[in-house]
């Protein structure tokens, strides 16, 4: 690839008022304004004084910047250029709505959280978001230390965090998610909540996942639902509460003197191989040779509190751990393994209960992935309330592309969120109008993904003909 033209004959000048950078946000808000987000905003949160004024728009504009892919307040104003105003009313500056973040109490964020919870209500009843939930639906629930630079942040203190496989203290705000998937489709966002830095990751996770449960059977999984955690959410008050929801549970055990008692007490013919990296499948024996494998025994959880004892099923998984100085001639004299217990009462059988299980990570990751790839890449007020709307607001545009997507095709239905905001927001158009408030975007001739970006627009926008 070369330039067609020599450096000195090559010029550059910002002066088009018909032309928008991110003509994706046209369907895309679209698909907003049809599932009533202004409108919840403006019904739910009521903020205190002048900040309090046009919610519903500024709600719509933050959440508008964030499709776009502005992860600070100050790139919000990527929403005010070239024809953008022909496009969209009310938009609002970057000051105005860092002014009315941080006009915000901890009340008003709760307010938020309906409203995005109502939002994504909605965006399930107008687009396959979620599906396959009619008949089994997943429910994961992590924490994540979400890294900030200065001490002044308000909450901000030191929390743990994995980076390269390493457990360390980091200065950050810690944030509790619950999601949504289906074996179909990827996940959503159910629930946030953003928490002071030396937070635990268990606190404040019942009623989330609670409150993540009621929004997950309001869009239409009546099925089977089961919650999936780690080992920070193994405690009495979370399955407590999968229970009253009506929904099972899979966490992973912690690994005390009980569970070890347990998984002693497993006979060496109950353990099963399983299909695991790098595992060979023998077609003589008709089983996977492999260093993992799987058992599982019956088992009663917290006896020793009062009325909270639960009685189901641990699921153990078992890998061979490898002695390093073998290749030296110091053979193992017997095995030894590491041990990974799960405690469930999922009602499949104990291999697809322990895979389902591990795709936990897989999913709770995808969206987190995604928010800290995309609008959580800052936290980016001092103060802390504001930052827990701003992590709502990314919450619900993270929502609001996955509907995007679903609409597009079976690949951006499931793909990450930076591919979504390359495929189908950052598309340049020229506006053009003409008769009777008509308004055409002239997009990019031969543009890669036009089937998907005009398969959005169409699901939103009847066809001219239709619309005359």
């Amino acid at each position: 690839m070369r330039l067609s033209h020599a450096a000195a004959r090559t010029h550059a000048t910002f002066d088009d008022e018909h032309v928008i950078a991110h003509s994706g946000l046209v369907p895309v808000m679209r698909l907003a304004e049809r599932c009533g987000l202004g409108d919840l905003a403006g019904e739910h949160l009521r903020a205190a004084g002048p900040c309090g004024a046009g919610v519903g728009a500024k709600v719509a504009s933050i959440v508008a910047g964030m499709a776009a892919g502005a992860d600070s307040i100050d790139d919000l104003d990527v929403l005010r250029h070239g024809g953008m105003t022909k496009v969209f009313h009310d938009v609002r500056a970057p000051s105005t709505l860092g002014s009315f973040l941080r006009a915000l109490n901890w009340g008003n964020v709760r307010q938020l959280h309906k409203t995005g919870r109502e939002l994504l209500i909605r965006l399930a009843a107008h687009t396959p978001l979620l599906p396959g939930a009619g008949t089994l639906a997943f429910v994961d629930v992590d924490s994540m230390q979400r890294r900030v630079f200065s001490a002044a942040k308000q909450g901000a203190g030191f929390g743990h965090t994995k980076i390269g496989g390493k457990n360390l203290l980091v200065r950050g705000l810690n944030t509790l998610a619950a999601t949504v998937s289906t074996p179909l489709a990827a996940p959503v966002i159910a629930a946030t909540r953003l928490r002071g830095g030396t937070a635990s990751s268990a606190r404040g996770a019942a009623t989330l996942i609670a409150e993540a449960i009621g929004t997950t059977r309001a869009c239409g999984a009546s099925g089977l639902l089961i919650m999936r955690g780690d080992s920070a959410f193994y405690s009495a008050k979370t399955i407590a509460a999968c229970r009253r929801s009506g929904a099972c549970f899979s966490v992973t055990a912690k690994m005390d003197p009980k569970i070890k008692a347990a998984i002693a007490q497993i006979p060496d013919n109950a353990w099963t191989p399983i299909k695991y990296p790098n595992a060979v499948f023998d077609e003589q024996a008709g089983r996977w040779v492999s260093d993992a494998e799987v058992a599982e025994t019956p088992y009663t959880a917290f006896s020793s509190k009062k009325n909270q004892a639960v009685t189901a099923r641990l699921i153990v998984r078992r890998v061979r751990r490898l002695n390093p100085k073998a290749a030296g001639g110091q053979d193992e004299l017997f095995d030894l393994w590491r041990h990974h217990a799960v405690f469930t009462d999922s009602p499949f059988e104990m291999l697809q209960a322990e895979a389902q299980h591990r795709d936990h990570a897989g999913a709770i990751e995808h969206a987190f992935a995604d928010l800290t790839d995309g609008p959580l890449a800052h936290l980016p007020s001092g103060v802390f309330t504001a930052n827990a709307a701003w992590l709502t607001c990314a919450a619900i545009t993270h929502n609001l592309l996955r509907a995007a997507g679903t609409l597009a095709s079976a690949f951006h239905a499931k793909a990450r969120g930076a591919t979504l905001r390359r495929h189908l927001i950052g598309v340049p158009a020229r506006i053009a109008r003409h008769g009777r408030g008509h308004l055409t975007l002239h997009l990019p001739e031969h543009w890669p993904w036009a089937p998907a970006w005009r398969a959005v627009f169409n699901s939103l926008h009847p066809p001219p003909a239709a619309a005359a």
